[in-house]
């Protein structure tokens, strides 16, 4: 990695950890040690999301015209007075304004970062580099985790303004950081930059809605998160607890294999996933997770031993961890270059929304089903996840060499650029 990538990935690295001290004791923090019960708790968290989805459709054009740097500093410090804001709120109004400064500012850094890490990348290197990302978010978030659990204490409510306090400090330091990186300034991102106006207008959402290949991906997305990331501590948590006889206790060791999973095979997937047509790895996540929902199923409806049933939940999550661990080399860069160069951050915001959304419609679907309907649940998203690998190798018949397997076209030493409705543009390197 380069010094400008360096940077941005340490950022990254500890923005993650300081989210690990808060995101996990958020709920309680808000109903039990503020005492402003659930209902308010419920709505900080729909706040959250909400905030998240409001800023999202603005953000790409901000990128793209004013460039990821400042973008993400402004987030940062954004998203640092919300936190600093949560430590102290001690009514609704104050917490709910908290929680949507917050919301908005994390959300935000998220395409920022993304368009950065592509700034600062190759094709070539492009699935190495989000593979790291996606590696240090989520060792940050566990170390996070696990450093903030030792320091809560319901009965201080110090404790949790301590946790907001060093969350805020972390997103001061991400701005900081971002504030030092010099963007590599290199042909192949020439017109993306924020001084190349003329380029910008010929974008915007009519441009993206008209690239077949994007709009695909977006559906493709929305059924991946929706059916992973919008069941984790909804849907799957209740089905756990109701069907499986889970302890609340468990779910946390669920999630730390989920984790640990990620962090142990990132790097030893990344080499079998970036050699293979990315189309194909994302088919074949939506397999995995298709065999992680029938051990959620025997988990619930299989009527084994209390063990056994433990057992195969973990191993549910383990199986999603191990999913996710492919799509990370695999989906964000693969949105990277379907973006013309001019529009990276629409691109990156676009897709960041369609994850936000089904992220909000995820619980509330999946936990209703979830805590009352354990057989329809388990079947529903067994489709969901078969339906992942049939929109994947549909999506494979719309794109270039270059955009589904890069890294064959490295070998070769063939550069492929592309834009929408325009035909693939190759050129021999040397």
């Amino acid at each position: 990695m380069g010094a400008a990538m360096r940077r941005i990935q340490a950022g990254n690295a500890l923005s993650a950890f300081g989210l690990g001290f808060t995101v996990p004791y958020l709920y309680v923090y808000v109903a039990q040690v503020r005492d402003l019960g659930a209902g308010t708790a419920g709505a900080v968290l729909a706040v959250f999301a909400m905030a998240a989805l409001v800023v999202l459709p603005f953000t790409g054009r901000a990128i793209d015209r004013r460039g990821p740097l400042p973008v993400l500093v402004g987030a940062a410090l954004l998203a640092a007075m919300g936190s600093i804001g949560m430590g102290l709120s001690g009514n609704v109004p104050a917490v709910v304004l908290s929680a949507a400064l917050l919301g908005a500012g994390t959300a935000v850094m998220q395409p920022a970062l993304a368009t950065m890490i592509v700034w600062c990348s190759s094709t070539s290197t492009r699935t190495r580099a989000f593979a790291t990302q996606f590696f240090l978010q989520n060792l940050g978030l566990g170390v996070g985790g696990l450093i903030g659990g030792q320091i809560v204490d319901a009965s201080r409510p110090g404790s949790f303004l301590l946790l907001f306090s060093i969350e805020a400090a972390m997103f001061l330091v991400l701005a900081g950081i971002a504030a030092t990186v010099r963007m590599p300034r290199t042909p192949s991102i020439a017109d993306a930059r924020p001084e190349n106006t003329e380029a910008k207008a010929r974008g915007g959402m009519r441009a993206l809605l008209g690239h077949k290949a994007m709009v695909q991906l977006c559906g493709l997305g929305f059924v991946l998160f929706f059916a992973c990331y919008g069941q984790f501590e909804s849907g799957l948590a209740a089905y756990g607890t109701e069907a499986a006889g889970i302890q609340p206790s468990t779910l946390g060791i669920a999630l730390a294999a989920n984790t640990a999973v990620i962090v142990v095979a990132q790097f030893l997937v990344l080499r079998f996933v970036e050699r293979r047509s990315r189309t194909r790895v994302i088919a074949g996540v939506g397999l995995i997770w298709t065999v992680a929902w029938l051990f959620a199923g025997y988990a619930g409806l299989g009527h084994g031993s209390q063990t056994m049933a433990t057992a195969a939940f973990i191993t549910t999550y383990g199986l999603f961890g191990l999913g996710e661990a492919m799509l990370s080399p695999t989906v964000a860069p693969l949105v990277a270059d379907l973006a013309p160069e001019s529009m990276v951050g629409q691109y990156n915001s676009a897709f960041a929304l369609v994850k936000q959304l089904a992220l909000a419609v995820g619980p509330a679907v999946g936990g209703p089903m979830g805590a009352a309907l354990h057989g329809p649940y388990v079947v529903t998203f067994v489709l969901f996840s078969l339906g992942i690998t049939v929109l994947a190798l549909r999506l494979g018949r719309k794109l270039t060499p270059a955009q589904d397997h890069p890294y064959l076209v490295a070998t070769s030493r063939v550069v492929a650029r592309h834009k929408p409705g325009q035909p693939v543009e190759a050129t021999a390197q040397g």
